[in-house]
């Protein structure tokens, strides 16, 4: 049995950090452990590639929800990365810290260290931020650069204006703690090309003696001795060999919320009901894979007038030849842009502190019930999520074998605030859409149509197009002992059990009122501050 000081699951964005920081201490050995393959297919690496990845299963888990009434009978695709660089490889390319409050809430919780004040040197310690930023806010050093839109459309242009004109102010700097307005996305591709968690973090480190990362290693099992976790065992392909991998120090889990909770239950470590339900040993009980949130979005599409140009006509014949070759000789090109161009942050109502809704625009529109095909015709999109859903599921295994997808089940708009909130979303992307700036370029809105008008109406629309934003969070819970729901502490050890910590997206209390990539980057940060008993440091 091969033994390292460190095992990590998962390469990700929380396992690239955390193996690039552990293994900064050349007296320690640490292993990685990824499920998936290298990340050298090249559309990982182009940014618009993502519409090829995400529906590629050999980089990702082609994951799907339940199906229950709020999304019409539906299950849908909930698409995580599976290469180095995890969803890193394959997302959005959206940067989003969300608002100072969120944090502040999972302190007031029982979570000591976790308030913005906190958390805010280890978001400035992973980003090198190109562009606009306040210097106490913003990293300047860190691995991931954060750039800003380059390739500017007629039509985002538009949209911003009428938003202001709307009473939604234009901000140049969204993560510097003041959220609400209306602006370009900040996104992580630099001089053309996506930067992922694994290029920043994982890749230039590979080379180090006392790293060693195996790809297309599936962990199936931690194995605990009493009240220890002290090994691994992982499959390279279904009803294979086992390996196993002794930790001396710590296993860490950072495979994203789905697969870290399937993990840990399979193990043993999970609700007693459930284990027993799959005939698994119940090793130790706790709440895992409940909790669970995810975004849920509604999209909508307007026509433009004939002789408008979006994207779905530039990404086509000699126009797209342009793009590329705009694209290949370091020009801005729509190869290099994220799926989403411009965000809004902004309230449901009157009166509230804080925004609680995000919405996206896009210069292009897709095809109904299609992943990122762009329509045949030139449209632009839209769409309005809730930031702080009340609705919450859980993830569990379906079976003790980690080869067989688990059961995800996010009950969105159960809540009816949820309900409340979502149809304010769509009622103000629809007039954002409808301003006289967007009205110039404009002919008439095809999804849903204006004959969807009555909250009825609306809500039907939601259910049967909504979608998930990939945000998932919650189904290991950080929260004190005395928090029944709770599956690590605020050192993001798990409770009751010892040489064990989970370390990714799953330990998030609530949803941050963003995309969820950034902060699981600034976990990872102060995670692996705790685990070499730096945390003190690495906050100043």
């Amino acid at each position: 049995m091969d033994e390292f000081d460190y095992i990590i699951v998962g390469a990700g964005a929380a396992g690239s950090i955390l193996a690039n920081r552990l293994s900064e201490d050349r007296s320690v050995t640490v292993c990685v452990l990824e499920a998936g393959p290298r990340d050298r297919n090249p559309w990982i690496h182009i940014p618009a590639g993502f519409t090829k990845t995400l529906t590629d299963p050999s980089v990702t888990w082609q994951f799907s929800t339940e199906p229950t009434e709020n999304t019409a009978g539906r299950r849908i695709p909930t698409i995580q990365g599976r290469t180095l660089g995890g969803s890193s490889s394959v997302n959005g390319l959206i940067y989003n810290r969300g608002q100072p409050g969120d944090l502040d809430s999972w302190a007031q919780r029982g979570n000591r260290g976790w308030g913005y004040a906190d958390c805010l040197p280890f978001y400035m310690r992973t980003e090198r931020r190109i562009g606009f930023g306040e210097p106490e806010r913003r990293g300047r050093a860190g691995g991931l650069p954060v750039t800003d839109m380059d390739w500017i459309h007629p039509l985002s242009e538009a949209f911003i204006q009428g938003c202001v004109n709307a009473g939604i102010p234009r901000n140049p700097d969204y993560n510097s703690g003041d959220q609400a307005g209306v602006g370009y996305y900040q996104r992580f591709i630099l001089r053309g090309r996506r930067v992922s968690a694994a290029r920043a973090y994982l890749k230039p480190v590979m080379a180090r003696p006392n790293l060693e990362v195996r790809t297309n290693a599936r962990a199936c099992e931690v194995v605990l001795h009493g009240r220890r976790a002290v090994a691994v065992r992982y499959q390279q392909e279904r009803g294979g060999p086992s390996v196993h991998l002794r930790a001396r120090r710590e296993i860490i889990l950072s495979a994203g919320t789905v697969n870290t909770a399937r993990l840990l239950q399979v193990s043993g470590i999970g609700p007693a009901w459930l284990l027993q339900q799959l005939g698994v040993e119940v090793k130790h009980e706790l709440p895992v894979g409940e909790n669970f949130r995810d975004h849920y979005a509604s999209r909508f599409v307007m026509r433009a007038k004939p002789g408008v140009t979006t994207l779905n006509e530039l990404a086509r014949g000699p126009r797209l030849v342009g793009q590329v070759l705009r694209w290949a000789t370091g020009q801005p090109s729509m190869l290099a842009t994220a799926p989403s161009h411009v965000h809004i942050f902004w309230k449901s109502f009157e009166g509230l502190d804080q925004p609680d809704l995000q919405g996206v625009f896009t210069p292009g529109s897709y095809k109904v019930g299609k992943t990122y095909i762009l329509d045949d015709y030139p449209g632009v999109s839209a769409g309005m999520w809730q930031h702080r859903p009340e609705s919450t599921g859980w993830v569990r295994a379906r079976s003790a074998d980690v080869w067989e997808d688990p059961e995800i089940q996010p009950n969105y708009l159960t809540n009816p605030m949820d309900i409340r909130v979502h149809l304010a979303g769509q009622r103000l992307i629809r007039r954002l859409l409808n301003t006289p700036e967007m009205q110039h370029f404009l002919e008439r809105e095809t999804l849903p149509g204006p004959e969807a008008q009555s909250d009825d109406e609306l809500l039907a629309f939601a259910r049967q197009y909504g979608t998930t934003t990939y945000h998932l969070i919650g189904t290991c819970r950080m929260g004190p002992t005395t928090d029944p729901s709770a599956v690590v502490n605020d050192r993001l050890q798990i409770h009751g059990l010892e040489g064990i910590r989970v370390i990714d997206a799953s330990i998030m209390p609530s949803m941050p009122s963003a995309n969820t990539f950034a902060t699981t980057l600034m976990i990872a940060e102060k995670g692996a501050s705790f685990i070499r008993g730096r945390e003190a440091a690495e906050a100043a």
